[in-house]
């Protein structure tokens, strides 16, 4: 991780769960840290809560489904710290409705940050590395065991669509990057059941409890951990698609 000291990585999805925790993680290493997400008051409380440790967390407002957020956020970024060296795309949702009950408005939300922000942010942060010489970079999509195989979970079954389009999505860019010669890695990380507040958000809080209650999980900062032993490979090393998931799971 000594390479990484004093570079800027971005998270988005920040203000809570896997997204808060990989914020930890970095800033424990000595990074700069770019945290995004609508509630960005949890996020500057988390950097206050940082505060001595080697890294810092600088916290920005942005939906993610709206391109013009976007482009300001990365436009901030360059402003007060020149670009960014790792971009994680860790913000993901969904509705609590299979695909007969559910409805446009909710597939295209649920699209529009599960897959669209993420290859917008992709394309920025590889066009910042590019504008600066960046050859070292790194992206992350924190993506599902999901993406690899369909649930008989009836809520679950379009955004497993997304989790797909994701792990097609990371194949796509090593292609291009490959294609450029360019060293810049990308990589998923595809966990399965993680406790966090995506069910008790999807389902509601007692549900979500029980559902959290009932399997083993994941916590959050299982996947911190995993994005730091992704960053921390050689240079000549691309871990792809790490799957992790609780054991007897």
């Amino acid at each position: 991780m000594d390479r990484w000291v004093g570079r800027v990585a971005l998270v988005t999805g920040a203000s809570c769960g896997i997204g808060a925790d990989i914020c930890r993680e970095l800033v424990k290493a000595g990074m700069i840290v770019v945290g995004t997400a609508r509630n960005v008051e949890r996020i500057e409380a988390l950097s206050k809560e940082l505060k001595g440790n080697p890294g810092t967390l600088f916290g920005v407002k942005c939906d993610l489904t709206k391109d013009a957020d976007v482009e300001n956020l990365f436009s901030v970024i360059k402003e007060k710290y020149k670009g960014v060296d790792i971009c994680i795309n860790n913000a993901g949702m969904s509705y609590n409705n299979s695909l007969i009950d559910g409805n446009t408005k909710e597939w295209r939300e649920v699209l529009d940050l599960n897959v669209v922000a993420l290859c917008l942010c992709t394309k920025l942060a590889v066009k910042s590395m590019q504008e600066r010489g960046v050859d070292d970079g790194h992206i992350i999509h924190v993506s599902s065991i999901c993406g690899h195989y369909v649930l008989p979970v009836n809520c679950l079954h379009f955004y497993i669509a997304t989790k797909f389009a994701v792990t097609a999505l990371t194949e796509g860019l090593r292609q291009e990057l490959r294609d450029l010669k360019s060293k810049i890695r990308v990589s998923a990380i595809s966990p399965g059941l993680v406790e966090t507040e995506f069910v008790t958000r999807q389902r509601g809080e007692e549900e979500g409890r029980k559902w959290y209650a009932a399997e083993p999980c994941l916590k959050a900062e299982d996947v911190a951990a995993s994005v730091c032993h992704i960053i921390s490979a050689p240079p000549h090393v691309q871990v792809h698609d790490l799957i992790i998931r609780p054991t007897c799971s």
